[in-house]
């Protein structure tokens, strides 16, 4: 899968997602209980959660709102593994980190930029236009992919070191 070990895929299933519509289940603390169990199995050192969480269909805010609340329930119980463990928020395709609020970027070369074309298309949700923020009519990966050459001019025009893409992330610190 994109040049990931199968074994590094985990596909979580959450019920909340089972609703058979565009509008989801409400999420549950059986979605937080199936996400900490992974977490408190991989026990990683960086996290990705989205950060765009005014998606049309709630869905990335539901999943983000599982992942912090596993966290929040982890730190709880005294888990080690998080003090070795950063907490990073991406935007999808609509808008970007604002300049002054960005903490890391990762540049993406022609290739990477790609990879990440082919990979948000290996999701049948991301492949029509979606109904979100204004009259865009643009697929998400051609948004995506605006919105990190963007930022890579953006970081361009600042006289930083010049990409093909940049990919922009905040980062979340629990209380």
């Amino acid at each position: 899968y994109n040049e990931i070990p199968l074994d590094h895929v985990h596909f979580l299933d959450l019920p909340f997602y089972e609703s058979g519509k565009i509008e989801k289940l409400p999420m549950t603390e059986k979605d937080v209980e199936i996400v900490r169990a992974l977490l408190q199995k991989v026990q990683p050192h960086q996290i990705y959660v989205a950060g765009d969480l005014a998606d049309p269909h709630g869905t990335h805010k539901k999943c983000t709102d599982a992942v912090l609340a596993a966290i929040d329930e982890e730190k709880k119980a005294g888990a080690e593994w998080l003090k070795d463990c950063r907490i990073w928020m991406y935007r999808g395709a609509w808008a970007e980190w604002e300049i002054e609020n960005i903490e890391m970027c990762v540049p993406l070369s022609p290739e990477e930029l790609r990879a990440k074309r082919n990979s948000i298309l290996k999701h049948q949700s991301q492949m029509e236009s979606a109904p979100f923020l204004g009259n865009d009519e643009r697929l998400f990966w051609q948004r995506a992919e605006d919105r990190n050459r963007a930022t890579a001019s953006l970081y361009d025009q600042l006289g930083l070191a010049c990409y093909e893409a940049m990919e922009a992330f905040v980062e979340y610190k629990p209380l």
